[in-house]
């Protein structure tokens, strides 16, 4: 057995060599030049991919819109004037010289439904108001440019009455510029299309209320109270969206319908139904699920853009904005002034699903947050000022609260904002 003083003494002799010999210190350096560079492209490996791992809990952690901000998403003109901006936190402001956008009776593709003015409201101030987000402007809607970038291309507004009102909206911003002969609007069954023939563009609305298949599909008669919505069934809808440049869909009315909701499994035409009920916050989770699933599926991040609208909110209680019970929107014609006001109509429980469905998922999706910015907006819905479908009974008559529509928004009006910030979103994201 060696002797270990021996070998520290070898250790050392080689040491003092090593000092004193510039033969060893050449080598000693050779041989650690070596084994960096043998190592070197290893530990940038290991580098990359600790930096891959935070920069992807990163995105875990942020909005789609977020997720694509570096990369120039499509339809986008390249202009960041609202970067670091939140466009839906601000207030409304009067505006007389620039609002509203058209004039009613000059819009004949307005329901009947909307048409607030035909239908004898006697004030006009809801029209005349624009939405200042704190600390930017929003960029002045621009038909023509939109009519440009719709060039061969088509605008799908996919969802329920509330995501109608959006399109028509739209169309009626759009369709002035068009001339009469050069534009048609036809309706068949569950799709309307406006054609802007000179552009060979169409921009459609499609009916589904849960984006899923339904007991309430049918887009005229659907006013069904015990609601069923079939699990896993996107495609029964989604293959008439497939081939859509720019989609925007909406879901949330129909879902609220208590803190149950029902969910088949299996087929409306199965002689014994499979049915379960859900929490409510469930069941919508399910139905935000698959439709991320199916625009991962059938969208194209690279050509195409969707957007998805959150909850329109009501005005149903007037307790909610400090009035005397009793009341809802009829008869108001000013806004809600408290920054701070959200309704008890809206679920609070729904934005956190949409947060956190969103949150989790790399399908890239623009969230068009027009809750908060639309529930101060209580003088800006139909109220008695619509087309009834049904005759209305002497009590009716003798009190307008009870059949007045605080869920349905006039035209022109405040839908005619959430295409501004659409146009904002998809030309300056």
């Amino acid at each position: 057995m060696k002797n270990p003083l021996s070998s520290s003494a070898s250790t050392s002799s080689f040491l003092r060599k090593s000092r004193l010999s510039p033969y060893y210190l050449f080598t000693l350096f050779a041989f650690i030049v070596f084994v960096t560079i043998l190592y070197t492209e290893d530990f940038s490996c290991i580098f990359r991919q600790l930096d891959a791992d935070h920069s992807n809990k990163s995105l875990i952690n942020r909005t789609p819109a977020e997720k694509k901000k570096k990369a120039k998403l499509p339809f986008s003109v390249g202009r960041r004037s609202l970067e670091g901006c939140d466009v839906f936190s601000g207030k409304w402001v009067k505006d007389e010289a620039n609002r509203p956008h058209y004039q009613e009776s000059d819009c004949p593709y307005i329901q009947p439904q909307l048409t607030c003015q035909e239908h004898g409201r006697p004030d006009k101030d809801y029209q005349f108001l624009r939405w200042q987000p704190h600390g930017c402007s929003l960029p002045s809607f621009n038909a023509t440019l939109m009519l440009e970038t719709l060039r061969g291309k088509r605008m799908l507004f996919v969802g329920d009455s509330l995501n109608r009102g959006q399109y028509v909206s739209m169309v009626c911003l759009l369709h002035r510029l068009i001339p009469e002969q050069s534009k048609s609007m036809e309706t068949n069954g569950s799709l309307t299309i406006f054609r802007a023939k000179d552009y060979n563009a169409t921009i459609e609305f499609y009916w589904a209320p849960f984006l899923l298949e339904s007991n309430s599909d049918d887009a005229v008669v659907h006013r069904i109270s015990d609601r069923i919505v079939r699990k896993g069934s996107i495609n029964k809808h989604g293959r008439h969206w497939k081939g859509a440049d720019i989609l925007v869909f909406n879901t949330y009315l129909w879902w609220m319908t208590g803190l149950k909701f029902k969910i088949l499994k299996g087929s409306f035409d199965d002689e014994v139904k499979d049915i379960v009920e859900l929490s409510t916050e469930d069941a919508y989770r399910m139905g935000m699920k698959s439709m991320l699933r199916w625009v991962g599926k059938n969208m194209d991040p690279k050509k195409t853009r969707v957007f998805f609208t959150s909850m329109s909110p009501s005005h149903q209680k007037s307790i909610d904005w400090g009035s005397e019970p009793g009341g809802n929107c009829y008869n108001q014609t000013t806004i809600i002034e408290d920054p701070s006001y959200w309704g008890s109509d809206s679920r609070k429980s729904i934005m956190q699903v949409i947060g956190d469905v969103f949150g989790k998922s790399s399908v890239p999706i623009t969230f068009l947050n027009i809750t908060q910015l639309s529930s101060y907006r209580k003088d800006a819905h139909t109220s008695i000022y619509k087309k009834q479908w049904s005759p209305l009974t002497p009590q009716q008559l003798a009190n307008p609260l009870s059949y007045a529509d605080c869920v349905h928004w006039c035209l022109p009006g405040l839908q005619d904002t959430w295409n501004e910030l659409l146009f904002a979103k998809l030309f300056y994201p």
